[in-house]
């Protein structure tokens, strides 16, 4: 990808619907498991233009991990944020250093999933948490997916799985992205009987790039922030566009 692309990625990722609740529901459950605390030690691998990276500088010290390095040259100048060039699948950290490992929509962009989530959990101290989220479900695969270089989407049993032979245990698990589920399903499922060539594609995980202001931009943000509240509240929705998983570290 081009410096271009990650321009407009970085705008889209500070102003789309998608992005900007699924950050807020994010954000919603750090707060929960950050007691009060502020001065975490947090890796964000995976951090693109680093939106996410920079909400997370609330509760403590953020280190991000980009695999693209043009993505990590542009965050770093124009940011200044704490960003380097680096693989889920081989951070170039010592076992038991953060407090917090995040990994926002990254563990399906690579084909070893469980070396990625060993990797998230290594170096993660004893007593820390693991945090991702990741697209949910094979029946909404389309276009967007081949495009966005996903290998799979996943359901609750596959993730739980990954984890399943990590010390620790679950702390918190929910879909997310539920209200919308049927309308997405049915757009998904109906682009696939298109020519690629008709579909426009998406520049962020299961966002697509387009206009941002628009009545039906901020309706759907106001349908899809109707989850965030339930969440606080501790539902756990069961399916949806993704999926957010809490894994504490023994």
């Amino acid at each position: 990808m081009d410096r271009a692309f990650y321009a407009e990625y970085s705008v889209l990722e500070r102003k789309h619907w998608w992005f900007l609740v699924r950050a807020n529901i994010i954000m919603d459950r750090v707060r929960i498991l950050s007691e009060g605390r502020r001065d975490l030690k947090i890796l964000n691998v995976g951090s693109g233009p680093s939106y996410t990276s920079q909400l997370l500088e609330e509760f403590g010290e953020v280190k991000s991990i980009e695999y693209d390095q043009i993505c990590a040259d542009m965050v770093k100048e124009t940011l200044g944020i704490d960003i380097e060039q680096g693989s889920i699948t081989e951070l170039r950290f010592e076992d038991n250093q953060y407090d917090l490992v995040t990994a926002f929509d990254v563990v399906e962009h690579v084909e070893d999933d469980a070396l990625a989530v060993s990797e998230l959990h290594r170096v993660c101290k004893p007593g820390g948490h693991v945090l991702i989220t990741i697209p949910a479900f094979m029946s909404l695969w389309s276009h967007h997916d081949v495009v966005n270089q996903h290998f799979k989407r996943y359901r609750k049993p596959e993730i739980r799985e990954l984890f399943a032979n990590l010390s620790g245990s679950e702390k918190h698990q929910s879909y997310f992205n539920s209200i919308l589920f049927i309308p997405i399903w049915t757009f998904r499922t109906l682009s696939n009987l298109f020519p690629k060539s008709w579909t426009r594609s998406g520049a962020g995980s299961d966002a697509t790039v387009g206009e941002t202001t628009s009545p039906v931009d901020a309706l759907l943000k106001f349908v899809f922030g109707l989850e965030r509240p339930l969440m606080r509240m501790g539902i756990k929705f069961p399916f949806g566009v993704s999926f957010l998983y809490l894994f504490k570290k023994k």
